[in-house]
């Protein structure tokens, strides 16, 4: 196995890029260098720059593609959701890419128990077709609800629930299948399954002997090709031989596969050890119970969520040093419970819990789906990367290899958290190689690591495939008879080698095309301190490993992470996509121009800085942060864009309100003059005009109040925005209301306290950190003085509570502010008081800020505290500030609307719309013509009710001064 992967030659590649012009395809073909920087990587640390992207809209698009570049022998690699672990889809000539248009379910036969589908769709599209006939796809990897049935078919995906349903290979009835040379055929099993490719039966059996002997030793043995099921004994079955060759022997087109019955009750058992080697030696013992799944947790991942979203993001769990999460079926919710009672009675586990389904339950499962991000950072918080991600042995084995495998990484000084498939001896684990130097450690390493796997009678693989990350070293477990014969089985279906070159047969060397040592170094000057990282931006944005779940296909639950992408679809549109082009910026690759490339402002542009990547990813990446950055250094000392001097400076406009909201209310009723009016502005003349109060909260009496309370009462300082300032009063005369009836000793804010948040997401920097550093002078005195700053619009509050640190670090009163900020409901539910009773059907639409920054969970208890039926919706309104009012934002902004707070408002009419974001009032206003409201005014209206008031404390009514601001 010589490694010769093929490179194109650019007048190849020219030439057939010309070609397929000519022909005329339905889909997209793109080779502009945004394109091809965003299709350089998958989720794995390779980088190979594409020559083209073709992205089909049918079958016949593939077909002429690949007869095309079989003519100009140009490669060809078919990629789905790009989540590969491992470099399977990423290549140097054309990739395909199957997941914007070819992603339907075609057909379910509910008799049968099977389901037709397109290469591009996701598995959890699939889940919610299938879920009305009580079936689902048994393997389910944790990528779940963004990996493509064509990339499980690729790697050969089990999930957790391999165990219990198998491998993808095992649920695959049939497939349509274009060879490397673009001719299609049937590929299935049975007597006559291999006359499908000529030569096929009698390369069969002329290697009976060795396929019998070196392949399918055991379930999770992935590595190479699973020839295994090519044998007379295991039905002929090409489909399941096909699964798993990485897309090396040609292309699946469309599938039909096998769908179980969905568990009707499972309950989760979760049993502590002492560390991880011995959860894994207690393995074999519980397999006779028959769990669904059996998965192992490493207690330093647990402790990463912990750190990263606090202690309340995990429930609690039996003290250890690692876990089994064991999910036991059973007919009823009872017998579930029963039967994982008696599989803990059986294991030899330190201390133990059991879960009915539910939201508890649910909570870990999650952080077991987002350990491919998590684990991205090791227990110290360096960065881990991918190489030896899901290595499998024989579950017997499972224990002493991974005591060899920690042995092996504390001598090579390296360290990664482990996870895993445990009931299938299948182990995920990030290490800490220095990459940002280079792969010598890397190669190392895994040489070592095979060395270890084969030790133990395992695989390289356990269900991600070899890729460019182990293909090298195959001949670790197989001898050169098997890998001759892996040689004339990918001859026979692309006897050009043009599929995918240089994964699993003649293999590219494993520390070849590394993406991390090319990145040029670049430290924070300026701008944003990016402290998480030490001050490197290389580093922070190399925290994208492209785990894609901005990618997700979130239905029906919804979700805030990425706006842009699901309104587009497009790869450039994710944060993933927006990270790979900041990468390609800093390694000087298809992008070359640094922060001015035309490639990162078109990536960036439909970015909502909604900062849900900040929170919702598992690897803490924080687009908003780069997208500021990006316009601060692109346009220090220059012209700017015509929406930063007004938009971005919204602030400053409004202290004019007062003063202009006759003309300004006048003119937004006048369409001609409203669009002039848009268009001077730099927005997008569709827009309308909110409308102005004509006194601004701050000239009312009671911006001037000092509610006394009795003594030892709570004592708070009201920051009233510029937003609820000028555009909003209403807002904050109801919130001294509730503040008052809450028995609070209130201040307000004098005039000047400004978060800078439009400076910020407009790159305005410099000026954003001299009214931040004014904001500090005004508000650090009530803080010393106990008070706690209670804010009332989220994108404002949440800026005091994150930018705030970032722009100002050096500053220590940044960090003491920012711990006394508090919205509302935190405030509340922080103090001995007992809210009305409002019994109201409510829509409720979290801004993007509170979500990512806050978390909506206290405002959640406080509406149910008062008995509110609460819906919530979980996903950006569209409007985000400033974006959705720029010129070239509004289809994008009302097509999230639409598929989100819209859509729902909708469907539930009876339900009363509450948005404490200003920017969300106004979307729901301006495109559907809805009211909303504060959480403080449904509060107030149910304290005017008279509802719940014999539940109030007692108000002292004090005497009014004027605080000294």
């Amino acid at each position: 196995m010589s490694p010769s992967p093929k490179r194109p030659g650019h007048a190849a590649a020219e030439e057939l890029v010309d070609e397929l012009r000519r022909l005329g395809l339905e889909g997209i073909l793109d080779d502009s260098s945004l394109t091809r920087g965003l299709y350089s990587t998958d989720a794995s640390n390779y980088r190979v720059v594409p020559k083209v992207v073709v992205l089909p809209r049918s079958k016949e698009d593939v077909i002429t593609t690949v007869q095309a570049a079989d003519r100009h022998r140009v490669p060809v690699t078919v990629r789905g959701a790009g989540t590969s672990c491992a470099g399977n889809a990423v290549g140097p000539g054309v990739v395909i890419d199957f997941s914007r248009f070819m992603n339907r379910v075609l057909s379910i036969d509910p008799e049968a128990s099977t389901a037709v589908v397109e290469p591009g769709v996701v598995l959890n599209t699939l889940q919610v077709a299938a879920e009305p006939f009580g079936l689902r796809f048994g393997p389910d990897p944790s990528t779940a609800t963004r990996c493509t049935l064509g990339g499980m078919i690729g790697n050969n995906a089990c999930g957790p629930h391999g165990l219990s349903y198998g491998r993808t290979a095992d649920n695959v009835v049939s497939m349509t299948w274009l060879t490397g040379s673009g001719q299609v055929i049937t590929a299935g099993s049975g007597v006559e399954a291999l006359d499908a490719v000529p030569g096929l039966a009698s390369f069969v059996n002329e290697n009976l002997a060795v396929i019998r002997t070196e392949f399918g030793r055991f379930g999770r043995q992935i590595s190479g090709y699973s020839l295994e099921h090519l044998l007379p004994e295991n039905g002929r079955n090409l489909a399941a031989a096909l699964t798993g060759t990485e897309g090396s022997c040609g292309i699946l087109l469309e599938a039909t596969v096998k769908l179980v019955p969905r568990a009707a009750a499972p309950a989760l058992a979760v049993l502590a050890y002492a560390d991880m080697a011995t959860a894994a030696d207690d393995v074999p013992a519980l397999l006779p119970f028959r769990p669904l799944a059996l998965e192992g947790l490493d207690a330093q991942l647990v402790d990463v969520v912990r750190r990263a979203h606090g202690g309340a993001s995990v429930p609690a769990l039996p003290a250890g040093g690692g876990w089994l999460m064991a999910e036991v079926g059973g007919d009823t919710a009872e017998e579930a419970v029963e039967a994982a009672g008696k599989l803990v009675a059986a294991s030899r586990a330190l201390e133990a819990k059991v879960l009915p389904a539910g939201p508890e339950a649910t909570r870990l499962w999650q952080i077991r789906a987002d350990g491919a991000g998590l684990a991205g950072r090791t227990a110290a918080g360096e960065q881990a990367w991918p190489g030896w991600e899901d290595s499998a042995v024989p579950p017997e084995r499972l224990g002493a290899y991974l005591r060899g495998l920690e042995a092996l990484m504390a001598d090579e000084g390296v360290s990664g958290l482990a996870y895993g498939h445990f009931g299938d001896g299948c182990v995920h684990v990030r290490v800490d190689f220095p990459l940002e130097r280079d792969g010598s450690l890397m190669r190392r390493f895994l040489e070592r690591a095979a060395a270890l796997a084969a030790e133990h009678g395992g695989s390289l693989s356990g269900e991600h495939g070899d890729g460019r990350a182990r293909s090298e070293l195959l001949t670790t477990m197989y001898s050169p008879e098997a890998l001759r014969a892996m040689e004339q089985f990918k001859a026979l279906l692309d006897p050009e080698d043009l599929m995918n070159p240089g994964v699993v047969v003649r293999p590219a060397p494993l520390d070849a095309d590394l993406r991390r040592p090319q990145a040029l170094p670049l430290t924070a000057t300026d701008g944003f301190a990016f402290a998480h990282d030490g001050g490197d931006i290389t580093q922070a944005v190399h925290r994208c490993v492209g785990v894609g779940k901005c990618r997700a296909d979130l239905r029906p639950q919804g979700g805030f992470m990425c706006p842009s992408y699901t309104a587009t679809r497009d790869e450039k549109d994710s944060t993933r996509g927006r990270a790979r082009t900041l990468q390609e910026m800093l390694n000087g690759g298809v992008v070359t121009l640094g922060w001015s490339s035309p490639e990162v402002h078109e990536a960036l542009d439909l970015c909502l800085s909604c900062k849900a990547c900040a929170n919702d990813c598992p690897t803490g990446i924080d687009m908003a942060m780069f997208k500021s950055e990006t316009l601060h250094q692109t346009y220090k000392g220059r012209i700017r864009p015509l929406s930063h001097y007004t938009l971005g400076r919204l602030p400053q406009w409004l202290k004019l309100s007062a003063a202009v909201a006759p003309l300004v209310n006048i003119t937004g009723r006048i369409p001609v003059a409203r669009k002039l009016m848009m268009a001077l502005m730099g927005a997008d003349t569709r827009r309308s005009l909110p409308p102005l109060p004509v006194r601004p909260f701050r000239w009312t009496s009671q911006a001037k109040k000092h509610l006394h309370a009795a003594p030892g009462a709570p004592k708070v300082l009201l920051w009233v925005d510029s937003f609820s300032d000028a555009m909003a009063p209403g807002v904050p005369r109801d919130a001294l209301e509730v503040l008052a009836a809450a028995g609070c000793d209130v201040k307000v804010s004098g005039p000047g306290a400004c978060c800078g948040l439009t400076l910020i997401s407009t790159g305005q920097l410099t000026a954003a950190k001299a009214k931040l550093r004014n904001t500090l002078d005004l508000l650090i005195p009530h803080v010393r003085e106990g008070r706690a700053v209670v804010g009332l619009e989220p994108s404002c509050t949440a800026t005091l509570r994150s930018d705030l640190l970032e722009l100002l670090p050096d500053d220590p009163r940044a960090a003491e502010l920012a711990r006394s900020v508090k919205t509302v409901a935190e405030f509340l539910t922080s103090i001995d008081w007992t809210p009305p009773q409002a019994a109201e059907k409510l829509l409720v639409q979290p801004h993007c800020h509170h979500h990512s920054v806050m978390g909506y969970g206290p405002d959640q208890a406080l509406l149910e505290a008062m008995g509110c039926d609460v819906e919530t919706s979980a996903g950006c309104c569209g409007l985000a500030g400033n974006f959705g009012m720029e010129k070239g934002h509004y289809e994008v902004s009302e097509n999230i609307a639409r598929g989100g707070i819209l859509a729902k408002a909708e469907a539930a009419p009876d339900r009363a719309i509450l948005a404490d974001g200003f920017s969300c009032r106004t979307q729901v206003r301006d495109l559907a013509g809805l009211d909303s409201r504060h959480l403080v005014q449904v509060i107030a209206e149910a304290l005017r009710s008279g509802s719940g008031r014999e539940n109030q404390q007692p108000v002292t009514a004090g005497s009014v001064i004027t605080p000294d601001n």
